[in-house]
C-alpha cells in the first residue's frame, strides 16, 4: 500500500506512519523475514484463483484465510478505514481498489497488494496479472513493470540514495515508452506501514535519502500506459489513471545490506 498523504488516520486503525529512518536490527529483520514469507505465500496461493469469474471480494477472503493461517495478521485491514485485507484494482484501476463484487473478466489487468503483520513488523508486496488472455500491450506493461522493479532493486545499495532507485525505475519504464506515476510513492516499512524515507519511482539520481544497511523499503513502481497523473474516485481509496490508460504495479520489500540488497518478500 502507497504513501497517500491525503488520507487521514483513523483513531482505531493499526500503526501508520513512523518519522525518521528506522535501522533494523538482526532480531527485527529475522522478523521482516517472516512476514515477508507469509506475504509471498498469500501471493502465490492468490495468483491461482486469479481466473475469469472469481469476484475480488472472493480473493480477498482468500488472503485473510492465508495470512491467518500462517500466523499473521491482514496489516491493510482496517488501516485509515481500509476495509479490505487486500488492495484489488483493475485495469485503469492504479492503486488502494477496494474489493468486492466486481467480477474478473477474460482481458483484465488485476493489480494485488498484500500487507502481512507478523510478530509486530510487516512485509509488503504487489503484483499484477492478466485474467486469461490479454492483449499484447498489457502484456508488455506487465513485463516492463516488473523489470522496473528488479533494476530498482538492484540500485537499492549501501550509501546509494532514494533518487538511484527512482532513477532506475523511470529509466526502464519510459524506454518502453510508458509512464511512472508521481503522486504516489514508495516508503520505509517495518514495525510501522510507512516509515521514512519516501521512495520515488523517478529520478533524478544522487538525490534524496541515503541509503544505510539495516533500512527497509517496499519499493513499488507504478506504471502507466498513457500520461503518469492521476485522480481519486469517490469512495477515497481508489486511485486510477487520469486518462484512462492500462496501469501496472508490482512491489517488493528489501533490506540494505552490505551488497545486494535483500527480497524479503520473495519465495
Amino acid at each position: 500500500m502507497k504513501q497517500n498523504p491525503k488520507l487521514q488516520t483513523a483513531s482505531n486503525s493499526p500503526p501508520a506512519y513512523q518519522g525518521g529512518v528506522t535501522i533494523k536490527s538482526s532480531e527485527e529483520l529475522e522478523a521482516m523475514r517472516r512476514a515477508g514469507a507469509v506475504v509471498a505465500e498469500t501471493i502465490a496461493i492468490l495468483k491461482e484463483a486469479m481466473k475469469p469469474g472469481i469476484t475480488t471480494g472472493q480473493l480477498d477472503r482468500i488472503a485473510n484465510r492465508e495470512i491467518r493461517r500462517r500466523g499473521g495478521s491482514p496489516t491493510f485491514k482496517g488501516y485509515r478505514g481500509f476495509p479490505g485485507s487486500i488492495c484489488a484494482s483493475v485495469n485503469e484501476e492504479i492503486v488502494h481498489g477496494i474489493p468486492g463484487d466486481r467480477v474478473l473478466q477474460e482481458g483484465d489487468l488485476l493489480k494485488v497488494d498484500v500487507g502481512a503483520t507478523v510478530d509486530g513488523f510487516i512485509g509488503d508486496s504487489a503484483v499484477t496479472v492478466g485474467i486469461g488472455r490479454i492483449s499484447e500491450e498489457a502484456e508488455r506493461l506487465i513485463e516492463t513493470t516488473r523489470q522496473s522493479l528488479e533494476d530498482g532493486i538492484r540500485a537499492a545499495k549501501d550509501g546509494a540514495r532514494t533518487g538511484d532507485i527512482g532513477d532506475a525505475v523511470e529509466r526502464c519504464a519510459t524506454a518502453q515508452g510508458f509512464s511512472v506515476v508521481r503522486e504516489y510513492v514508495g516508503h520505509g516499512v517495518g514495525r510501522f506501514l510507512h516509515e521514512d524515507p519516501q521512495a520515488p519511482n523517478y529520478g533524478p539520481p544522487g538525490r534524496g535519502a541515503r541509503l544505510r544497511k539495516g533500512m527497509t523499503l517496499a519499493i513499488e513502481p507504478m506504471v502507466n500506459v498513457g500520461g503518469w497523473k492521476t485522480r481519486l474516485l469517490a469512495d477515497q481509496w481508489t486511485v486510477v489513471t487520469a486518462d484512462g490508460s492500462l496501469s501496472a504495479h508490482f512491489e517488493h520489500t528489501i533490506a540494505i545490506t552490505g551488497g545486494d540488497a535483500e527480497v524479503l518478500t520473495r519465495i
